[in-house]
């Protein structure tokens, strides 16, 4: 079984905040996965192993607030024995620009703390992640206040388009064929 992660922050201020583009995909792969309700498992929401192509994969959205989730994942990689490298985590980049979905198979948390706190927890860099671009603050912005920030009209518009890359590039993953890296954008 492989474990998927969506990183964000509970509470109904954070709803449509960039900081919660791994929720939002998360909500996604188990809608179009027509999964049922989660579970209150691992300090979070869990959906358990359900089939989606030739492996089974798990959700989780860690309630710990971005900081802390790697209580929650460390936790669920215990429990289910699952390998650090069998871990996709989704989570937002402000280095990309909004619509770009970027995976890799490892390396640093490149500054976003609810990775810095997973890559900690797990012990290794060799966790996969797929950033999802949030774009990088304007006018002035302070990086906290960008991130909480909510989406612009435009770009939630454009969601959908998002979603569906990000599902093509959560079955690619899957599958083994997605390597060490690539990129993709609407």
């Amino acid at each position: 079984m492989k474990l998927v992660v969506g990183l964000g922050n509970p509470g109904p201020e954070y709803v449509w905040s960039r900081h919660n583009a791994g929720w939002l995909l998360i909500d996604s792969f188990v809608s179009r996965a027509d999964l049922s309700e989660p579970r209150m498992k691992f300090g979070g929401a869990f959906w358990p192993g359900s089939r989606i192509g030739e492996e089974s994969a798990a959700f989780l959205k860690p309630f710990t607030y971005m900081n802390l989730s790697g209580k929650s994942v460390l936790e669920a990689s215990r429990y289910f024995d699952i390998p650090p490298s069998d871990i996709l985590v989704v989570f937002d980049d402000t280095a990309l620009p909004f619509g770009k979905l970027r995976y890799r198979a490892n390396g640093s948390a490149g500054g976003q703390k609810g990775m810095i706190s997973i890559l900690g927890g797990l012990g290794t860099l060799d966790v996969p992640r797929l950033r999802a671009g949030v774009d990088h603050p304007n006018n002035g912005a302070s990086m906290k206040d960008w991130v909480l920030g909510k989406f612009t009209k435009e770009q939630r518009e454009s969601w959908p388009l998002l979603e569906s890359l990000a599902w093509e590039s959560l079955l690619k993953w899957l599958s083994g064929e997605a390597g060490d890296g690539f990129t993709v954008q609407i």
